[in-house]
């Protein structure tokens, strides 16, 4: 037998062996996406797990922390939105999605909290995360602790966006916990989540979020992409008394990671009390029932972006 067989003979009865073994990793293999989680947010269920654990570096859903601690400080009345705060050189010429910030300027928290939370930018994220702590390497210890008491064990945030930054890591079941508990503390924070459009210094800036307006009952809530990561996404969507939280992490493209979102809250909605009817839809044993909704009008839906920035 030639060298390269006996070499290769072992390793590829062993792939077979796992792929006998553990139908459910040829399976995941074939998914748009390496992680997933859907949660009942109505009756505490989870109703699809896909390696909810697995270390996936968060992108811009590292905003969504960035976010609950600014209306931490709103709420214990140590801000106001209607502050007016002075952009630095730092948050201006942060790279990335933006949205078109310029040093010196002031402009309202608020406003901030829009870039951050609809247009995803980069520079807002810095500038709401200096109005809470000046210093950032402040901000982002105040980010671990709070993900120390939410009990997000596989979480570390090295900065407030989300760009690449060694080290910095989360899992799908983490990304859940925060999520819960920022809608949950401050459920005021989705009206910025909902938001398709606005303006900043003569810049229309739309929603990254592609689901919003176009799957019925979306409400939010962000999305994150780098190189290292992946597509990611977390999805808000109330129906009548049934209410929805999808995240999604690690999507090979983002048409997968929004196709495969959509495909599991329509299972989701559909059979909200049983796991097992919502696999079966989700990963192909009974794909007839994974109709899409009809789609809202086309006005209150965001054009989606041109290219992928990292947000």
């Amino acid at each position: 037998m030639p060298s390269f067989q006996r070499t290769c003979l072992p390793v590829l009865l062993t792939l077979l062996a796992l792929c006998l073994l553990c139908p459910g990793l040829s399976q995941a293999a074939r998914l748009p996406v390496k992680a997933a989680i859907l949660y009942n947010m109505s009756t505490g269920r989870i109703l699809y797990q896909l390696n909810e654990n697995m270390p996936i570096a968060p992108a811009s859903l590292t905003k969504i922390m960035t976010l609950y601690l600014a209306f931490d400080e709103i709420q214990n009345r140590k801000l106001s939105l209607h502050k007016r705060v002075k952009i630095s050189s730092q948050a201006a010429t942060t790279r990335g999605s933006t949205m078109h910030l310029k040093s010196g300027e002031r402009v309202p928290l608020s406003k901030l909290i829009t870039g951050t939370a609809v247009a995803s930018g980069n520079d807002a994220a810095i500038a709401v995360a200096q109005t809470v702590h000046p210093r950032l390497t402040t901000f982002v210890k105040r980010m671990n602790a709070k993900a120390k008491a939410l009990k997000m064990r596989q979480t570390v945030f090295k900065n407030p966006t989300g760009l690449p930054a060694q080290g910095q890591i989360s899992c799908a079941s983490d990304i859940l916990k925060l999520a819960l508990a920022y809608v949950r503390t401050h459920p005021e924070a989705l009206a910025f989540h909902q938001l398709a459009t606005f303006t900043h210094g003569g810049h229309v800036l739309t929603t990254t979020n592609p689901l919003l307006g176009a799957v019925c009952g979306v409400n939010g809530l962000k999305t994150g992409w780098t190189v290292a990561s992946g597509y990611n996404i977390v999805v808000t969507a109330k129906r009548d008394n049934t209410r929805l939280m999808c995240v999604i992490m690690g999507g090979k493209s983002r048409v997968g990671r929004d196709l495969f979102a959509r495909r599991l809250i329509e299972a989701g909605f559909r059979t909200p009390t049983s796991a097992k009817s919502v696999r079966e839809t989700v990963e192909g044993k009974h794909p007839h029932q994974a109709v899409p909704a009809k789609r809202q009008p086309r006005a209150h839906r965001a054009k989606p972006a041109k290219r992928p920035k990292r947000r």
